[in-house]
């Protein structure tokens, strides 16, 4: 502790003394930096996989930012961006560290931005490490004040994805083991056949 002033006074034949003090914990809690995390992805819908990830992340995060993006090589999406907002806004709802987001530009970017020192990726097997490596050395390159932390999957999640959630409610089977339940009437709704 240091400190800044220090007064005396005598009244009524007794002693005030007034000490001004700066407690350096305060100080650091005033100026302590915020870890904010992104979690980028096209959540086309948002599974249980992704509900997972996020709230992990929310465990090891002060903030956890859900960056819904648009990737060029995916095919259009069944939901706009919005929709996949209400959405993702829906199941974590009772995450209160959690904000979702929208993006149609470079992440490291959006990264840079908002003040994040991490991007939380999802990983279900050694297929998604090559291509989510490659991204995160790109990340790194375009900013480095960032990492890439790679969360593993839940074994019950690792054969889980959107396209996988997709195809299976096209041809009217039951994705209710792989979705919310919240939002498991309105993507039933948009995606079957």
């Amino acid at each position: 502790m240091v400190i800044r002033q220090c007064n005396f006074s005598l009244t009524n034949g007794k002693i005030s003394v007034i000490i001004y003090v700066i407690e350096t914990n305060l100080i650091k809690e005033e100026i302590k930096l915020r870890r904010i995390a992104v979690c980028p992805g096209s959540f086309d819908p948002v599974t249980l996989g992704h509900l997972d990830i996020i709230t992990r992340a929310s465990r090891l995060f002060d903030k956890v930012i859900v960056l819904i993006s648009r990737n060029a090589g995916k095919s259009q999406p069944s939901f706009t961006a919005t929709e996949r907002m209400i959405m993702i806004e829906s199941v974590t709802r009772g995450l209160d560290n959690v904000v979702i987001d929208i993006l149609d530009g470079l992440l490291a970017d959006y990264v840079k931005n908002v003040g994040a020192i991490a991007i939380v990726k999802g990983l279900r097997a050694v297929s998604d490490f090559e291509y989510e490596f490659q991204m995160a050395l790109a990340n790194k390159k375009l900013y480095s004040g960032a990492e890439t932390v790679f969360l593993t999957t839940t074994a019950e999640n690792m054969y889980l994805s959107s396209s996988v959630v997709k195809q299976i409610a096209y041809f009217g089977g039951d994705i209710s083991h792989f979705v919310p339940e919240t939002i498991l009437d309105d993507i039933q709704r948009r995606l079957i056949k």
